[in-house]
């Protein structure tokens, strides 16, 4: 099993960018997918979900209006569109796969928001 995030970066208050996480090694359309992030000296919070076939999506207080869930099933991977975007956004960035039975993780990948 393998996720593997990409898109992260430095970018200055108001940009945007784009994750993207690229799955392997389980049946994709069968899990719900996750963003999570964690900021130094925080907890990892859930920032954004998805169903297996993208009917349902939910997104954290912090990020509703700002920020888009979406996934491709016959791509195998699931992104996270931010748009203006804060210093308070600043954190490493984990894509999750969750079923009733297992629960996957990436690697990460880090977004700081600073001018």
């Amino acid at each position: 099993v393998q996720l593997v995030e990409s898109g992260g970066g430095l970018v200055q208050p108001g940009g945007s960018l784009r994750l993207s996480c690229a799955a392997s090694g389980f049946t994709f359309s069968r899990y719900v997918m996750n963003w999570f992030r964690q900021a130094p000296g925080k907890e990892r919070e859930l920032v954004a979900s998805i169903s297996n076939i993208g009917g349902s999506t939910n997104y954290a207080d912090s990020v509703r209006g700002r920020v888009t869930i979406s996934r491709d099933n016959a791509k195998n991977a699931v992104y996270l569109q931010m748009n203006s975007l804060k210093p308070e956004d600043t954190a490493e960035y984990y894509c999750n796969a969750r079923s009733s039975l297992f629960s996957y993780w990436g690697q990460g990948t880090q977004v700081t928001v600073s001018s």
